[in-house]
């Protein structure tokens, strides 16, 4: 058995703990070293020739913090890894104008020369903010982290180059183009200072300097700031494009060009294009099909997202068979269709692959539901997630669709609400779901039983007694984790009230 420590020698030591454990770290020599040369700029200009790699990253980031703009531009030139990412420090730092002009201008400076530095490893400038989080922290590890984020070659030993008798070194390789990858938001507003500087230096080393966006976003904008700024874009690159306007048709026009010229694209959303009253037939025709003539070219599109597209209707066909690839998501909301776009939707080779279909806001009221029942049944292998929100569907078209919801064996998602269902319904619809194993969430409309009055008022108490019934049957019928919630928009406001258990009220409920 252990002697017992005497009880001043327990304190003395749990006090020399606390401590030890409230004072700071000391620097480490690898700070140190870093704040001595920003105190001598002109020694550390001179020093990045030698400077080993683990100095740069933490060198370059307090250069960054502390506006040191010459060695700034000195360090880009010197930059000893493939990939120089910026982004990610300025989303830390907010950095100042002067500090991002001063990176640019050393990279300008760079590709003005004929012979590129001996160091000089740089070949993308990464301006995503949300690119290599951790590659300005991964400096303070291990030798080999840091080498494996960025450029996993220079661990690898040099071979020497045999020298060959007699032969002649033949002509020079062009020199590479440097890569700047960025985000873009395009907006009206005031002009984005950074945003300018960069295009003015693209502009001036063209060839040399290639703008690549991989997700582009255009709110309102002219169409003439668009087409100039996408002219020294690199558009093979874009892969994500959001086209969030209130253009006409005539307007999209103009920009279908761009869009077959992506064709790396994989997610294209496009929202609020409107005919205008004096377009011809003919011109609106030329417009249409000048638009779905770029599907042909967009090799890669796996998610479709049409809101609000006044020319779909009678037309959908003609989008879907330019379509050169099954998607993955398709999402066409707000929109007018007519049944015949419906069945032409049902019968493409494009959807029988959906994991995600939304038709939310889209009447089907009047439409049979066989086209419906048709496209879920196609997709049951591999749809995911169902929005059918806001559709009008009626008790017995609902019914018609019951047995193909019943096989998506992959559906984890379903949501319905806004459609005048009836509580049986509502329950036949649980009996028919209920062996979904992935199925864990259910957004169903409050049912007719539970509404007062045709003006859409709820009984908030009926609505209780109903939702505690479909929770009763989950339980009886082993599956008490699966989550099924209502929600309707309040008549007075829109706002939607939530019931699971207790109701979650918009404010025209809560009393005065």
């Amino acid at each position: 058995m252990w002697p017992k420590l005497p009880q001043v020698y327990l304190q003395d030591s749990f006090r020399s703990r606390f401590i030890r454990m409230s004072m700071p770290a000391p620097p480490r020599l690898l700070d140190l070293a870093g704040q001595s040369l920003l105190r001598h700029q002109a020694s550390a200009i001179a020093a990045l020739e030698v400077l080993p790699m683990e100095l740069f990253p933490p060198l370059f980031t307090a250069a960054f913090a502390g506006r040191y703009s010459e060695i700034l531009k000195v360090m880009v030139q010197a930059w000893p890894f493939a990939c120089l990412p910026l982004g990610a420090l300025m989303k830390e730092q907010q950095p100042h104008q002067e500090t991002f002009q001063a990176a640019l201008d050393g990279l300008d400076v760079l590709l003005a020369q004929e012979v590129r530095p001996r160091r000089w490893k740089l070949q993308v400038l990464d301006l995503r903010k949300n690119a290599h989080q951790d590659f300005w922290t991964v400096w303070s590890g291990t030798r080999a982290s840091m080498y494996s984020l960025l450029e996993p070659e220079v661990a690898q030993p040099m071979k020497k180059k045999r020298k060959v008798d007699g032969c002649k070194p033949g002509p020079k390789p062009p020199l590479a183009p440097v890569e700047v990858l960025i985000d873009l938001c395009l907006k009206e507003g005031t002009p984005d200072e950074s945003l300018a500087y960069l295009i003015q230096k693209v502009q001036q080393r063209k060839g040399l300097l290639h703008l690549c966006c991989k997700k582009l976003k255009i709110f309102a904008m002219p169409i003439q700031n668009i087409k100039k700024i996408l002219k020294i874009v690199q558009l093979d690159s874009i892969q994500d494009l959001e086209v969030n306007c209130t253009w006409k048709l005539s307007t999209l026009g103009k920009f279908a060009p761009h869009l077959g010229q992506m064709g790396n694209l994989r997610r294209l959303l496009l929202s609020h294009i409107h005919m205008s009253s004096h377009t011809t037939p003919a011109k609106e025709e030329h417009c249409v099909n000048q638009f779905t003539a770029q599907f042909l070219r967009l090799h890669h599109l796996e998610e479709l997202y049409l809101d609000s597209i006044s020319f779909l209707e009678d037309r959908l066909d003609q989008v879907l068979s330019c379509l050169k690839t099954p998607l993955e998501t398709l999402s066409i909301t707000n929109c007018l269709l007519s049944e015949s776009d419906l069945t032409n939707l049902s019968q493409h080779l494009n959807v029988s692959q959906l994991k995600d279909l939304g038709l939310s806001g889209v009447n089907l009221t009047n439409m049979s539901p066989a086209p419906l029942q048709v496209l879920i049944e196609r997709a049951s292998a591999t749809l995911q997630d169902l929005d059918l929100d806001e559709c009008g569907i009626m008790d017995s078209q609902f019914t018609v669709i019951l047995p193909a919801l019943g096989r998506c064996s992959q559906l984890t998602t379903f949501s319905f609400c806004g459609n005048p269902i009836s509580m049986t319904v509502l329950e036949n619809l649980l009996r028919h779901t209920i062996g979904l194993s992935k199925l864990s969430h259910v957004l169903y409309p409050a049912p007719l039983e539970s509404y007062e009055d045709v003006r859409g008022t709820l009984h908030l108490g009926r609505l209780a007694q109903l939702h505690a019934r479909l929770k009763q049957m989950l339980q009886e019928l082993g599956r008490p984790g699966m989550v099924w919630f209502s929600a309707n928009p309040c008549p007075h406001c829109g706002d939607r009230t939530f019931y699971d258990p207790e109701p979650i009220l918009c404010p025209c409920y809560m009393p005065a």
